[in-house]
């Protein structure tokens, strides 16, 4: 029977680790020690996503496809929603996984700010501004940690020459438990998944697959 839970689907094991974000069990001990640590540096991990289901994924890629949602430009500012299908398809992979393809659908995955540098009724965007900006002690704080072998696993996969996904310095993998679940992602299961799904731009993602792979799925699968 294929596993279906590296494509956000199928029933995995998770613990809820702040109100309402939920993670792989295997990975809370590792992700409480990180966030003690940044705590007694100064510092509050404080998670904006984490698992999310092939559901809530496909959501978001449809709701950007529809205009419902803000497609950004790669530069992280507000753009407008491109006619031309392909040109829409590329326009949401700028900052979005292809739904079953994600990550977060790992629950290895998460999304951190510090929430210490949070002024009152701040809402979080996630955006290369925050992590230059606001968030910039506590993201050197975690690059230290990742450089010197002290991140308890975690490391950033969406950096700078890696695929065509722009840098996410805000995304923090559990590497150790994620490159188990992935040992058997196939694309042709994704395909199949595509293929009955109600998904926006359907036609030209399912043409272009294999090269979509190449630059916005595989380099990430480390």
């Amino acid at each position: 029977m294929t596993d279906l839970l590296p494509y956000g689907l199928g029933t995995p094991d998770l613990v809820e680790f702040q109100p309402g974000y939920f993670v792989e069990r295997e990975i809370v001990g590792d992700l409480q020690a990180l966030a003690e640590v940044a705590k007694a540096n100064g510092f509050e991990l404080r998670v904006e996503s984490a698992y999310r289901t092939f559901e809530k994924q496909l959501s978001i890629w449809n709701r950007k496809a529809r205009g419902e949602l803000p497609l950004l430009s790669e530069t992280g500012e507000r753009m407008e929603r491109p006619t031309d299908e392909e040109e829409l398809m590329y326009a949401i992979l700028t900052w979005s996984a292809l739904p079953g393809a994600s990550r977060h659908h790992l629950g290895t995955d998460i999304d951190v700010v510090d929430g210490a540098a949070c002024p009152e009724g701040y809402e979080v965007q996630l955006t290369p501004a925050e992590c230059d900006g606001m968030f910039a002690k506590f993201h050197a704080f975690l690059t230290a940690r990742m450089e010197s072998g002290t991140s308890f696993g975690f490391s950033r996969v969406f950096v700078p020459g890696r695929g065509k996904i722009k840098p996410e310095g805000w995304h923090i993998a559990h590497l150790p438990t994620s490159r188990k679940r992935l040992e058997h992602f196939s694309l042709d299961v994704l395909r199949n998944i595509y293929e009955r799904s109600d998904m926006e731009c359907k036609r030209v993602v399912l043409a272009r697959l294999p090269e979509l792979a190449e630059e916005y799925i595989y380099p990430y699968f480390v």
